[in-house]
């Protein structure tokens, strides 16, 4: 029972940490996004950043996810809960983020809103609603590793490892679907490139993919080892 106990008070830490981390980020962006002009991001030329901005930004991105990654190092004791710990601050993080943009700034107006998602190696858009998706799945195997027996689930097999890791490669390629197309143009091309249209079918197979390790740790019979 103390264990037990023990591990949610870190998932409860982890996730305030978590909440705390998506304000700074969404006044972080918001203030990036109004001294450029591009509040919405889906505009012409949504990604204006000249001189010192542009390595900054993209140190600050690498650097959220150091910071998401150590959190999780920090509260797990071992190789499987530290991922689980990992995974839930990204994904309570991320559906913050969110939360706490639209509280600033009016933004999105809806979860179909389209987005830039991150910058490396290329930019990613994507509907607000697809990274939700994933950072939902995220909270889920996060919680279920972690809380389930105090972080003793039977291990998954590679099977599931292998469907989870094809079903993210292929979000991937989704999110930079146009960046990758408009590539050959050069980098300032894929800056520039605003989507038409979201690959939601071939999101949706990914989704399930990726949603493989919650389902095996959810199925009727999987006790800890």
């Amino acid at each position: 029972m103390r264990r037990v106990a023990q591990a949610r008070t870190r998932w409860l830490i982890v996730a305030l940490f978590a909440v705390a981390m998506a304000w700074f980020e969404a006044a972080t962006v918001y203030y990036l996004r109004v001294m450029v002009g591009r509040v919405d991001p889906y505009q012409p030329n949504p990604l204006p950043m000249e001189g010192i901005v542009e390595p900054v930004e993209l140190a600050r991105e690498a650097a959220t996810l150091v910071m998401l990654a150590a959190t999780g190092a920090l509260a797990g004791r071992n190789v499987r809960t530290r991922l689980g710990y990992a995974a839930i601050a990204f994904g309570v993080w991320d559906v913050f983020y969110y939360v706490f943009l639209k509280f600033i700034s009016g933004w999105p107006t809806s979860l179909l809103d389209w987005d830039i998602l991150f910058l490396l190696p290329l930019p990613w858009w994507g509907p607000v609603l697809a990274p939700v998706c994933i950072a939902l799945l995220m909270i889920a195997w996060g919680t279920q590793v972690t809380q389930r027996a105090a972080g003793r689930a039977a291990p998954l097999t590679s099977t599931v490892w292998r469907l989870n890791w094809l079903g993210t490669a292929i979000a991937l390629y989704v999110f930079m679907a146009d960046a990758l197309r408009a590539a050959p143009g050069g980098l300032d091309a894929t800056r520039t490139v605003l989507p038409v249209a979201f690959n939601w079918p071939v999101f949706l197979v990914a989704l399930a993919l990726m949603a493989a390790p919650v389902a095996d740790l959810a199925w009727p019979g999987r006790r800890a080892s």
